[in-house]
């Protein structure tokens, strides 16, 4: 019996389209991908729901990049995201949150997830940048969140093995444990193989060039942050199967 879950970070609508095409059973919706994921707009979020029929939809909650430690005015904008979330049909919504001192942000995380009442809750890789990850997760066991997006604390899944596997087994199947960052088609049977991990979290994007035939490549959008501007990453139908594949023969 298959029970693994695969859930698609997707950047735009378009991603999420694909990422339902290529078989993945949830998508994570997020703007600003190169600041770790914002929350999208509502216009994205709405059509993602128009579009998404088989393919279950969450929404990161995060006002901005940067740290995990936030002001009364972004825990204000937070609430009010997830409440825009469940209006426009969301099925689940992705939090996180610390402490000065790095440590989960037990009233802030509970009152979040009061608001997101009915709502599946994923504490996001805000966990791999806490102080103790084993006391964070039987904190976020006992506040009800649902799972964990990680990469045991390392830049990548596949370098957060052992981290991964000692979650899972302290888990016990109170709390899911999602395996993402670096994710893809050449390493996620390793990662799961190695962790017993059911539950992955993955991109599988591919580069479009611009449509643009007119081009003025000395002006940036970001300023002094440089980006080609005439390219896009999009979630791709066929690597996200092909990922799946590796697990699902």
């Amino acid at each position: 019996m298959n029970n693994y879950r695969f859930e698609v970070c997707a950047n735009s609508v378009e991603s999420c389209v694909e990422a339902q095409k290529g078989g993945a059973d949830r998508v994570e919706l997020c703007a600003g991908i190169p600041e770790g994921g914002t929350t999208p707009s509502y216009g994205e979020i709405t059509t993602a729901r128009d579009l998404l029929t088989t393919t279950r939809l969450h929404v990161i909650i995060r006002p901005r990049g940067g740290d995990f430690l936030y002001s009364a005015m972004e825990r204000r904008a937070m609430m009010r995201d997830i409440e825009m979330a469940r209006r426009c049909g969301a099925d689940g919504v992705v939090i996180g949150c610390l402490t000065p001192k790095g440590d989960i942000d037990l009233p802030l995380v509970r009152q979040l997830k009061q608001v997101a009442e009915g709502l599946s809750v994923t504490f996001h890789r805000a966990f791999d940048v806490c102080r103790n990850p084993l006391e964070a997760l039987e904190q976020l066991i006992d506040l009800g969140c649902h799972r964990i997006l990680t990469s045991g604390a390392k830049a990548t899944a596949e370098e957060g093995i052992p981290l991964l596997k000692l979650l899972h087994e302290q888990a016990a199947g109170r709390i899911i444990i999602l395996a993402g960052c670096g994710v893809n088609e050449g390493n996620i049977a390793h990662i799961a193989s190695e962790t017993g991990i059911h539950e992955f979290h993955f991109s599988a994007r591919h580069t479009l060039v611009s449509g643009m035939n007119y081009r003025n490549e000395s002006v940036s959008m970001g300023g002094i942050v440089h980006i080609n501007e005439y390219e896009r990453s999009v979630t791709s139908a066929e690597r996200v199967r092909a990922t799946i594949a590796q697990l699902i023969k």
